[in-house]
């Protein structure tokens, strides 16, 4: 098993690669060989432990070419640096690896000079390119709840490193605003509501619909069982054959003929649950370049959906809905109209992927929806195809995995999920209680303020330190944890250094004249501490190529633990001497940087005071 990793020391590996390169190309000529090695060909990975080295160059590639096995390649290459004359003290054989030790010395003068400029991380590799990334996509039969969380954190933190590495974004949100669930907290506001509104309940606009839905939703489940126990009927068909389901579909049909009356109440309850959402979409740090509506575009979906029946590529069903064969793409045969008219998701996604390619050409298109929906967008991105959209190649699914609380799977219809305000309001008082236990309160200024950043901190931290293919589980009292890999930790370790800053601000006249000596940062932990830094532009642009900020959470996790050891075994205000001091002072600032930069890219807020 190789355990060498992939390293973030930029151009440090550069003359490596060059010097490796050219003294392969020696071995290549002096055996009468033909070909070359261009130094792009040279691999650079990171030795298991850092007293193997620094950079690591597997041998493996050339073994072929040179006809020996990549140890004896190793030795060669290490042999002719030593005939060249360099220092025996960077460079050693390690089995098939050439392992090289850099200078401490300069490589801590540049990683500084860069780590404290403008821009440092911002490697430019998706420069001019246009993405357009849609996320959140929520219903107006409820509000936001747990499910929507993982995706808007993982929408907005995703562009917000897309944006970092150069690419031009645009977020945008579809609002899913008709359909037969909407239909269905309409229908029950309608019978059951008796005027009420969310002012006269005292409650937020977004939780009043979804009450609704689940009232309508409680009264299907008594009228499924009557049937399923009159009749004998499955679960399916009891459902589908209640009164109250075919009144939802009645008020559907209403809907789409325009009924002035049913219009006006789905008028009045979308504007109430996304006004509702808004206010949460601000309170999470959560932002969009543009809102599309189901509503506005499902029409132009069926002109497609009926364009392609006409060309022969969908065909009509006996009972009169339009459906596609994909069994040659080894897909399944798809409803895209039902038999009476009506839209169902995929038609509308037609619309909608249309007018966004029209409204801003995109070079690309990302999707940010749950695993659940995998075949769907495979299926919509075929038929956008077949329908000669030659864009439909640059659409993208990033697919994420459910999250749950540990006391099992939550369901919208049944009132079990819970809700992103409540959630959060319940992490911020617990954080505040925290606070008021440590008797911290003047210490942070406004406890009820920090107490919701840390809140926030905990909550974004947790769902993306997870890889977003895989499901998982929300523990709310885990992700406060102050220890360990949480938000929390991260943010009191900028809150740390903040104050250790400010400390040094007050204290300046031990080290007023003193020359940061950037060549002094040669121990263990300052070593560890300056290469942690160095890997910051990889760890960003890893992040953006994989579409995967657990990328970036892991990587600051790793630069917060080798600040810890750095604090803790190098005195920075009392070091050995004013420049050595200076260069400790410069080091911390440098992660300062890092780490309110990086916090940002993954939606954590910064913290001065904790």
């Amino acid at each position: 098993m190789n355990d060498y990793k992939e390293p973030g020391l930029g151009d440090f590996q550069s003359p490596w690669k060059i010097r490796i390169a050219a003294a392969l190309n020696d071995l290549i000529h002096e055996a009468g060989i033909e070909g070359a090695v261009n130094p792009a060909q040279i691999i650079a990975e990171i030795p298991p432990s850092p007293e193997m080295g620094d950079i690591g160059f597997p041998m493996f590639s050339f073994a072929k070419t040179l006809r020996k096995g990549p140890p004896q390649i190793a030795q060669m290459v290490c042999a002719r640096f030593a005939a060249d004359g360099v220092d025996a003290g960077f460079f050693e054989a390690a089995g098939p690896y050439v392992n090289i030790r850099l200078d401490r010395a300069v490589v801590a003068k540049a990683v500084l000079a860069e780590a404290l400029s403008d821009g440092f991380g911002r490697t430019g590799t998706l420069a001019g390119k246009k993405i357009m990334v849609e996320f959140s996509s929520p219903n107006t039969n409820k509000p936001l709840h747990l499910g929507h969380l993982r995706n808007d954190v993982l929408g907005e933190s995703v562009s917000r490193i897309l944006a970092a590495c150069g690419a031009e974004l645009r977020k945008v949100c579809i609002i899913n605003d008709r359909g037969i669930h909407i239909c269905k907290s309409m229908l029950a506001y309608k019978e059951h509501g008796q005027a009420k509104t969310p002012e006269s309940e005292k409650i937020k606009s977004d939780h009043f619909v979804g009450n609704w839905y689940v009232c309508f939703n409680t009264e299907l489940k008594k009228e499924t069982e009557e049937l399923i126990q009159s009749k004998g009927l499955k679960k399916e068909e009891a459902e589908a054959q209640a009164p109250l389901m075919a009144k939802a579909q009645e008020l559907l049909r209403k809907w789409e003929a325009g009924d002035p009356e049913t219009v006006e109440l789905w008028k009045l309850m979308n504007s109430w649950t996304v006004q509702g959402m808004k206010k949460t979409y601000e309170r999470t740090g959560v932002s969009f370049d543009q809102y599309y509506f189901e509503s506005d575009t499902y029409l132009l979906g069926k002109d497609e959906v009926l364009k392609g029946l006409e060309q022969g590529l969908f065909y009509r069903e006996p009972e009169g809905a339009i459906a596609v064969d994909l069994s040659a793409e080894k897909l399944d045969k798809k409803i895209l109209l039902r038999s009476d008219g009506t839209s169902i998701y995929i038609t509308q996604d037609f619309g909608t992927a249309i007018n966004r390619h029209r409204d801003w050409p995109f070079d690309q298109m990302i999707y940010v929806v749950g695993s659940e929906q995998q075949y769907h967008f495979k299926v919509l991105f075929v038929l956008l195809d077949k329908l000669g959209y030659s864009w439909a190649a640059n659409l993208y699914h990033l697919s994420y995995g459910m999250v749950n609380l540990p006391e099992g799977k939550m369901k919208s219809r049944e009132g079990t999920v819970v809700d992103a305000d409540d959630l959060i309001d319940s992490l911020r008082d617990m954080a505040l209680a925290e606070i008021r236990e440590k008797e911290r309160e003047e210490e942070v200024g406004n406890p009820a303020e920090v107490a919701e950043k840390i809140a926030l901190g905990a909550l974004h931290y947790y769902l993306l330190q997870v890889s977003p293919a895989k499901d998982m589980l929300f523990d709310p009292k885990e992700s406060l944890s102050f220890n360990g890999n949480t938000g929390p930790y991260l943010q009191y370790m900028g809150a740390r250094i903040s104050s250790m800053l400010r400390k040094a601000a007050q204290d300046s006249g031990k080290i007023e004249n003193a020359t940061a000596g950037f060549s002094l940062l040669t121990s263990d932990p300052e070593w560890e501490l300056l290469k942690a830094l160095a890997a910051y532009p990889a760890a960003i642009s890893e992040a953006a190529a994989s579409l995967d900020p657990s990328r970036l959470a892991a990587y600051l996790y790793d630069l917060s633990k080798c600040f810890s050891r750095f604090y803790h075994d190098c005195p920075i205000l009392s070091a050995e001497t004013p420049d050595l001091s200076a260069a400790r002072l410069a080091l911390s600032q440098a992660v300062l940087r890092v780490l309110r930069d990086a916090l940002h890219l993954i939606c954590i807020p910064f913290l001065e005071v904790m």
